[in-house]
């Protein structure tokens, strides 16, 4: 029997070693960190996240339907949704079937598989796997853009970011209003000596209750037409957070779920208390202080970068995925179409596909790994749909602008209608 290989024990690549293990299928996974959770590690080196860092969609649409967490907080924080993933790894032996504190520094394509080069406590050393499943996340190589002139003060990205004493007494200027960039505000207002935050667009702001309830567990039947559910949910929201323009904000030159909304209402009241304003997006630097576009300037002693992550796969060569602008083009963001024995998980984003999205995504993998070990005729029809059909819309109806990070963007409903489609097709032989 073939071994494949999982790189990652974050979500993605726990569910992909599960969905795996479920089918009898053999898997070696690679961990560069010390334990299972990824990002939501935060003493794992590669993690991103900071102190005060929750989820922003609800328990219930985030659990794997398998493993339910014993939390009964709606909305979790991240040491106790590592310790979900730690539980997750115990109740299923997923640990047992990883090499922690071990690092791959080269994939290579060898006789029908490849060739997996890694380093760890055992030195270094090289394995050849039937496949090799990429799980190693999406929010891990942040984006720093150029800007012009030189800042004399500290330059941090968010991923740097931990804690809210980093910004004690300082005056800081937050570069882009994401989720992370409003947690980060908040945190500030309550420890910096100012607080500005530059924009270059609207947003679309989406509190964490309504009627009483988590968000994003209304509407969880059949999902309206895209058109009808962004002029209802548009409505919604303006009676609930009213219209963010007045608190300095642009005016979104976009429909709502046209990009990530932002679950965070704390910041506009920050606003409205006058804890922190808006500035336009930067014109350039000079020493301490930053000129904006609107022709105003003002001096700081840290500005933080909330621009966001990159796609990194940096052990494999950009060709085997077939890279297309800012990443990969992928089968259902899976399988490349030439089907080089490569597959990604987790390189999806969209607002309330949780962590149970991703492991409809690793059945699909593993369905389509037995069917190629097991029922050759079987997994060859899938890959002549793959190759002779086309792909599938994952938009949903919606049109996501067109920026980098929208690039692996779906609409979830979307996106696991596809998914099962794809399964059910495998399972029967269709």
């Amino acid at each position: 029997m073939n071994t494949y290989a999982v790189i990652g024990a974050g979500p993605s690549g726990l569910a992909a070693t599960r969905a795996l293990q479920k089918r009898g299928i053999a898997v070696d996974g690679y961990e560069a960190s010390h334990g299972v959770g990824g990002l939501w590690d935060i003493n794992n080196p590669r993690s991103t996240m900071y102190e005060s860092a929750h989820l922003i969609s609800s328990r219930t649409t985030t659990e794997f339907a398998e493993f339910p967490m014993r939390s009964r907080v709606d909305y979790p924080g991240h040491r106790v949704l590592r310790e979900y993933f730690e539980q997750y790894a115990a109740h299923f032996g997923l640990s047992a079937l990883y090499r922690f504190n071990t690092r791959v520094t080269r994939l290579e394509p060898h006789e029908g598989g490849w060739y997996l080069s890694s380093t760890g406590p055992e030195g270094e050393s090289t394995r050849w796997y039937a496949g090799v499943v990429l799980a190693n996340g999406t929010l891990a190589e942040p984006n720093v853009p150029r800007f012009s002139g030189e800042f004399s003060g500290e330059l941090m990205h968010t991923s740097a970011y931990k804690s809210p004493s980093q910004l004690r007494g300082k005056r800081v200027l937050l570069i882009g209003a994401g989720n992370s960039g409003c947690d980060i505000a908040v945190d500030a207002v309550h420890h910096a000596e100012s607080v500005d935050m530059s924009v270059r667009r609207g947003y679309y702001f989406v509190p964490r209750y309504l009627f009483g309830k988590p968000s994003d567990t209304l509407n969880q039947g059949r999902p309206l037409p895209a058109k009808i559910k962004q002029a209802v949910d548009s409505r919604v929201l303006r009676a609930f957070t009213g219209d963010p323009v007045r608190f300095g904000f642009p005016k979104p030159n976009y429909r709502i779920y046209e990009s990530h909304p932002i679950v965070n209402t704390l910041i506009l009241n920050h606003l409205g208390q006058g804890d922190l304003q808006i500035r336009p997006d930067i014109d350039r630097f000079d020493g301490s202080t930053v000129h904006f576009q609107d022709g105003s300037a003002d001096d700081y002693d840290l500005v933080m970068l909330a621009t966001g992550y990159t796609l990194d796969y940096p052990f494999v060569d950009r060709e085997h995925l077939h890279w297309h602008g800012a990443s990969p083009r992928l089968f259902l963001n899976v399988f490349p179409a030439s089907f080089n024995g490569l597959f990604v998980m987790g390189m999806i984003e969209a607002s309330g596909i949780g962590w149970q999205g991703r492991y409809e995504q690793a059945e699909l993998l593993a369905s389509y790994l037995d069917a190629a070990e097991n029922d050759a005729a079987r997994a060859a029809r899938f890959r002549e749909r793959v190759l002779g059909e086309p792909w599938p819309d994952l938009s949903g109806g919606y049109h996501y602008l067109g920026l980098d990070r929208m690039a692996y963007y779906v609409n979830k409903d979307a996106y696991r209608g596809a998914v099962k489609k794809e399964t059910t097709a495998l399972e029967v032989g269709a």
